[in-house]
């Protein structure tokens, strides 16, 4: 009994001290995308190309982590008036201040830029960020900010309801002229540069009328209440030296920094290839789909025009073939029941999801488990990606660090062979009731191919296992190894341990904060 009641006074006292108000009066500029965009160099070259194709904005696809952080950092160096940058992670490490060095500098030369970074990582972060928002050309806001700026968990317990909803966005604009939406946050996984895990992920670039579409959104989310000045947050006064002692940090983190590439030439490339990048891009309709804050606070019932509702809409209308590709894939009964009607009407339904030894959010995976012997059973062709996959360039085109465990992060869904959306949205609860998401919905079967062939190398039996029955009705495991066949009767790669945790989770009563 002493024990429980000294636990309750300890967790009651730090509950008080760790208790900070977030500020409801503070100064707050109202602003807006650039308007002026066809003044740009690359804004007149792109409206220019819009003019031909009435109707219609450019897409491509970024397949590879090199290629989506070299165009960033390019897109950087191409702005002329401003960058709109929209994350749900922004992290410490080598991508993550390559990057921030990038837009800083774009800042020193006049680009005006803003930041909405969504609170989940930013622990203990709030001085170095405020140092970097007192550049005259940067602003940062916080997305639903935790009240306790040291520990975002203690206000879990106190403020569950608020707190549980984050902006999961991913979104990067120059001059409202160009833009990359995608799957990607900012760091070394989603780049494919980390030594221990990387991701495959995919990026949608886009110019043209769809570009002031993203804009829109950005200044909604970017003007709302739920969004705070980061200045807000800090209580301390941000100087002179506090300035010059972050950019110090800065440049000596970068200075002892590996990054494999050669940035800066990367960047120059893409820079100097623009032509070759417009020329590449197919302009088709799209149209970006996205989540206000304000429907994902209400209870799932009550939502409206969400992205999960315009989804079940879409599936209604594919008639031969649904493919998908999606890291954390928890499609419960609604969504297992309507996938198991679309294949006995005909659709064929392929799907790639992370295995249990390459996912990373363990409860992602005993919420998918419970579903996927019902799915192959329907007919479904369900594969999931091996941990040793990027070994065969899925992440980027010269494997660096191919030992590296390797996890899918690519939110992707092509629908008939025609039309496809690329995006931030996870087929799982969080993402379909709870978190903001954003992605572009694309009408085009020749960007619907190239996505595809995508598709198609993740599900590679050297990449992915291949889910199937024995004759006993069990799930087994179908890959090939150095051209052998194997057939294993298990999850592979996992042991007693991670089932047994995998078993805990299924037994509590989340499966709708998953």
């Amino acid at each position: 009994m002493k024990h429980w009641t000294r636990f309750t006074v300890g967790l009651t006292l730090l509950l008080l001290l760790g208790c900070t108000q977030i500020p409801k009066n503070y100064p707050k500029e109202h602003s807006k995308a650039y308007a002026s965009h066809k003044s740009t160099k690359v804004g007149k070259m792109f409206a220019k190309e819009a003019a031909k194709h009435p109707g219609k904005s450019g897409f491509d696809i970024i397949r590879y982590g090199k290629d989506a952080f070299a165009s960033r950092i390019a897109m950087t160096h191409l702005a002329e008036k401003t960058l709109d940058l929209q994350y749900y992670l922004w992290e410490r490490d080598e991508t993550g201040r390559l990057l921030a060095k990038s837009v800083i500098e774009a800042a020193d030369r006049g680009i005006k830029v803003r930041v909405l970074l969504d609170d989940i990582g930013l622990e203990s972060r709030d001085t170095m960020l405020s140092s970097v928002n007192a550049h005259p050309n940067i602003q940062i806001r916080i997305f639903n900010p935790f009240e306790d700026r040291t520990f975002h968990n203690l206000n879990f317990l106190r403020d569950f309801d608020r707190v549980n909803h984050r902006m999961h966005n991913k979104t990067f604009i120059m001059d409202n002229t160009m833009v990359i939406v995608g799957g990607r946050n900012i760091g070394n996984h989603y780049f494919g540069v980390d030594d221990k895990m990387n991701f495959r992920d995919l990026d949608i670039a886009a110019a043209g009328p769809i570009v002031r579409d993203v804009s829109k959104v950005f200044d909604y989310f970017w003007n709302g209440s739920w969004s705070v000045p980061i200045e807000a947050l800090e209580d301390k006064r941000i100087t002179q030296a506090d300035i010059k002692k972050s950019r110090a940090f800065m440049k000596k983190k970068i200075e002892q920094d590996f990054y494999p590439y050669p940035i800066e030439s990367d960047s120059s490339k893409m820079e100097h290839e623009l032509n070759k990048i417009r020329k590449k891009m197919i302009w088709a309709k799209g149209t970006f789909v996205w989540d206000d804050p304000v429907q994902m606070r209400l209870p799932p019932e009550e939502q409206r025009n969400t992205m999960i509702q315009k989804l079940h809409t879409k599936l209604k209308t594919v008639k031969h073939t649904l493919d998908i590709e999606s890291p954390y894939f928890i499609p419960r009964t609604r969504g297992t029941k309507r996938l198991r009607d679309m294949v006995k009407r005909g659709v064929d339904v392929r799907i790639l999801t992370n295995s249990q030894s390459s996912n990373d959010v363990a409860a992602a995976f005993a919420g998918y488990e419970t579903y996927r012997k019902e799915l192959v059973e329907s007919g479904i062709s369900l594969f999931e990606l091996r941990p040793d996959a990027g070994g065969h360039k899925i992440i980027n085109r010269k494997t660096i660090f191919s030992k590296a465990h390797t996890g899918l992060h690519a939110k992707t869904l092509v629908f008939d062979d025609k039309s496809l959306f690329v995006g931030s949205f996870n087929l799982d609860p969080r993402s379909s009731a709870i978190n903001t998401e954003g992605g572009l919905y694309v009408e085009s079967p020749k960007l619907a191919k190239r996505v595809l062939d995508f598709m198609e190398v993740g599900k590679k039996p050297e990449n992915a296992y291949r889910l199937a029955l024995d004759k006993k009705g069990d799930l087994v495991w179908l890959s090939t190894t150095k051209g052998k066949k194997e057939v294993a009767h298990s999850d592979p790669h996992t042991d007693v341990f991670d089932q047994i945790k995998v078993n805990v989770i299924q037994a509590l009563p989340i499966e709708d904060q998953l």
